[in-house]
């Protein structure tokens, strides 16, 4: 699984449904987290502009704003989708889930555990693209192995780590997310030395 860039399956880059001339806004209501946000947007503002800027919602991170770092992953019905390359105005109907998202009143989602039990962050900017890219896998392969793991987040980079943890974490929220005992090994937690 590779990120989805607006155009694809998901047919992002259609035309919408409003009438648009160059520099007018777009009223249109997005859903975000399963919560509706009524927005009023200049039709060039992209998804991650409008997550952080107009709905507050600030887990999405600025990356590379050109589509190659993954920083900026969010959720666009289940699949990765680079939020900086996505215009809100093809969005209307569809589900956007940011990190913010995945906490429910039981707590953090076994992948967000994950990444803090095994240290798989150290800055941190990039964790919140990692997790939502790792989501998606897991929603569609409950059971990874190590070189789809790397495939599915192999469009998003981290200047930090070595990926090593980042894997391991994603491998232990997959066996708890199954029902498995998911309890770090030691390697996991102080590697191989």
């Amino acid at each position: 699984m590779r990120h989805l860039y607006p155009v694809g399956r998901l047919g992002f880059m259609a035309p919408p449904s409003k009438a648009i001339e160059a520099g007018a806004s777009v009223s249109l209501e997005l859903r975000v987290n399963g919560e509706p946000h009524a927005v009023s947007v200049p039709v060039h503002k992209t998804l991650l502009e409008v997550l952080r800027e107009d709905i507050g919602l600030t887990g999405t991170k600025h990356g590379c704003e050109l589509g190659e770092c993954g920083t900026c992953t969010v959720l666009v019905d289940g699949q990765p989708v680079l939020s900086c390359l996505a215009l809100p105005a093809t969005l209307e109907g569809h589900d956007v889930t940011t990190v913010e998202g995945l906490e429910s009143a039981d707590g953090l989602h076994p992948l967000q555990q994950t990444f803090v039990e095994l240290g798989a962050a150290q800055c941190g900017y990039c964790t919140p693209g990692f997790v939502l890219a790792a989501k998606a896998l897991l929603d569609d392969n409950p059971q990874p192995s190590r070189a789809d793991i790397e495939t599915a987040l192999g469009g998003n980079l981290c200047r930090c780590t070595g990926y090593l943890k980042i894997y391991e974490a994603v491998e232990l929220a997959a066996a708890r997310m199954r029902g498995e005992p998911g309890e770090p090994t030691r390697e996991m937690l102080y590697g191989a030395g």
